[in-house]
């Protein structure tokens, strides 16, 4: 497979810019790999598809508010820092904009009780900022951060996306991206599924900028994933064991889910508890082990995203489905509907 297989357009009307006005509202595109066939529903009726001894598995990362503005000392330029991750304590992995006029040795003003010293460029064109706080860290960002949104929703964070750029998963914060194909879960659907005897599991990956990162190689097996921070705990790992054991179904909620199951798997098809980082980039002929169904997005043309979905479901019936739903006039990206592959 090359970059060119994976290249279509999206009407930028279809990006969905706003979320729809409550959680579980979107249409669902139902993918049965067995027949070829493709339903429109909506995500209301997940649940028909699911059946006791299921297991849903989630990532609870949490979005923290990653955007923060700075002024450069004695310039008093403007300066965007977008956290990525913490290296060790007030010593950070960022971007900055305009990267150009941020070397090492500047000083940064971010609000009244933040200042930071760029210490080192990095590898992907960022930099590295010590911290200086006047109180705690973590609480300052989330006063003055603002919601990382991604690039293709044009619009300044409002307050409806400090509650729906989160899933109801979201417990541990390190996530500078959503997980998208979780936003679409309400308290109600959990209860639904798990009433029916869906078991829904747990694991991490702190979601780094890469997920909004295009592939620019031709040739797939040139591009490097950016690693990213991942746990699966043993109670975890042995429910979802249990899961296979029992002949219930894997059910993978998003790519980052995916991933992580990939990184862990056993030679038997199992899945081991551990943690860590990962750079694991799946794309096809490579074959999916763990997951027996995925819930997904519909995703960006030439990323890592649609490979991973194509890896899992077939790039002809995967791209066929795109078409599709073009043509339906679906919504695309983070705020747009689902896609539930069988």
């Amino acid at each position: 497979m090359k970059l060119s297989d994976f290249k279509y357009t999206v009407p930028e009307k279809l990006i969905s810019q706003y979320p729809p006005k409550k959680r579980g509202q979107s249409r669902l595109m139902v993918l049965h790999r067995d027949t070829q066939q493709i339903e429109d529903r909506q995500f209301s009726d997940l649940a028909e598809y699911l059946k006791a001894g299921d297991c849903l598995v989630v990532n609870e990362t949490k979005v923290f508010p990653a955007r923060l503005t700075g002024i450069k000392d004695k310039t008093n330029a403007e300066v965007e820092v977008f956290l990525l991750r913490e290296l060790e304590k007030d010593l950070w992995e960022v971007l900055v904009k305009p990267a150009r006029k941020v070397r090492v040795g500047n000083k940064l003003h971010v609000g009244n009780l933040l200042t930071c010293e760029v210490v080192d460029n990095t590898v992907s064109g960022g930099r590295v900022i010590r911290f200086h706080c006047k109180g705690n860290f973590s609480d300052i960002v989330q006063k003055i951060g603002k919601v990382p949104l991604p690039p293709y929703i044009k619009r300044e964070p409002e307050n409806v996306d400090k509650e729906r750029y989160q899933s109801v998963f979201a417990k541990k914060e390190g996530a500078v991206a959503a997980t998208t194909a979780a936003l679409h879960f309400d308290k109600k659907m959990i209860k639904k599924l798990e009433s029916r005897g869906v078991k829904v599991v747990p694991i991490l990956l702190h979601v780094g900028l890469g997920t909004f990162r295009p592939v620019v190689v031709e040739d797939l097996t040139r591009h490097k994933m950016d690693s990213e921070y991942f746990e699966i705990s043993e109670k975890s790992a042995e429910a979802i064991n249990r899961t296979i054991n029992a002949g219930g179904r894997v059910v993978a909620v998003g790519t980052t889910v995916v991933r992580v199951l990939e990184t862990v798997v056993t030679s038997d098809g199992h899945v081991k508890a551990e943690k860590g980082w990962t750079d694991k980039f799946i794309y096809p002929p490579q074959e999916v082990r763990v997951p027996g169904a995925l819930i997904t997005n519909f995703h960006m043309p030439n990323s890592t995203l649609i490979m991973l979905v194509c890896a899992f479901g077939g790039r002809d019936f995967i791209l066929k489905a795109y078409r599709k739903a073009i043509r339906d006039r679906y919504r695309f990206f983070s705020y747009g509907d689902a896609m539930l592959i069988l």
